[in-house]
């Protein structure tokens, strides 16, 4: 006759828990499982479980029923994967309690670490008495004592119309001062190497080639100063016609760096 067991089931941390018990009292593997004798241990220690708490017990229930379906599976033909390898019922189970009783095993070591810090000792205070009477110059506690959401919302908002009073309107609608990124200089150099090149070519093929107005701009002052000191000859055959330049090589005159720099 089989002794009545009377257990409590607040006493395991889970239903996996009570199986996990059982499989160590009965010195099975895990990967092994005698699964008609463990069921009818773990259906006899729910039925004679000392609660009413349903939901507690509706936990075991769930694991119950997993290991009646386990067992009636183990009593019919054996079923075999896409491999040929036969299907063990109890593989998905065993892997669940292995993983458990891992985390079981290191729970418990870092009980045991707590254990071990609560009778570690401290050095007690020895804190000279000018340091322990020093009190800090501003009081926050006191400080902030009458501050609520409210006064900080107004705050904020004063903040924000002192800075609004402070914009002119007029500046404000001015767009952004970026310096050119263009240099006389660099364009005067550019265009000599153009022109030696080319010797003769249309005004407008040699703005086309500017990427931006300031391009367009400095290359137009450029041209200006090279026709000024004769590096460059201008021609237009017609009254609002094509305006040819030509470069002269046999100028000899060149720019200083004073007549540069006035553009810098």
């Amino acid at each position: 006759m089989t002794e009545e067991l009377s257990y409590k089931l607040e006493n395991f941390e889970g239903p996996l828990d009570l199986l996990l018990t059982l499989i160590e009292k009965n010195k099975v593997d895990i990967y092994d499982i005698p699964i008609a004798e463990i069921t009818d241990q773990y259906v006899q220690y729910v039925e004679n479980a000392e609660t009413e708490d349903l939901d507690l017990l509706s936990e075991f229930l769930v694991l119950a029923s997993t290991l009646i379906d386990i067992k009636s599976r183990m009593l019919l033909p054996k079923e075999e994967d896409e491999s040929g390898e036969e299907i063990d019922p109890r593989l998905e189970l065993a892997l669940r309690l292995k993983e458990y009783r891992e985390f079981k095993e290191k729970a418990g070591e870092l009980r045991n670490y707590y254990d071990i810090a609560e009778g570690i000792c401290f050095k007690e205070e020895t804190l000279p008495e000018e340091v322990k009477q020093y009190k800090a110059p501003i009081d926050y506690d006191a400080l902030f004592r009458d501050v609520t959401i409210l006064r900080l919302r107004d705050v904020f908002e004063s903040i924000l119309q002192r800075n609004e009073d402070k914009i002119d309107e007029e500046r404000a609608s001015f767009g952004e001062i970026v310096k050119d990124p263009v240099r006389i200089a660099d364009k005067f150099q550019s265009l000599k190497s153009f022109g030696k090149s080319r010797k003769r070519f249309s005004f407008r093929e040699l703005l086309e080639k500017q990427k931006s107005r300031a391009d367009i701009v400095v290359t137009f002052l450029a041209c200006l100063e090279f026709i000024r000191i004769g590096q460059l000859f201008v021609r237009q055959e017609e009254t609002c016609g094509e305006i040819d330049l030509e470069w002269n090589e046999e100028c000899n005159t060149t720019l200083t760096e004073e007549e540069i720099e006035q553009y810098e």
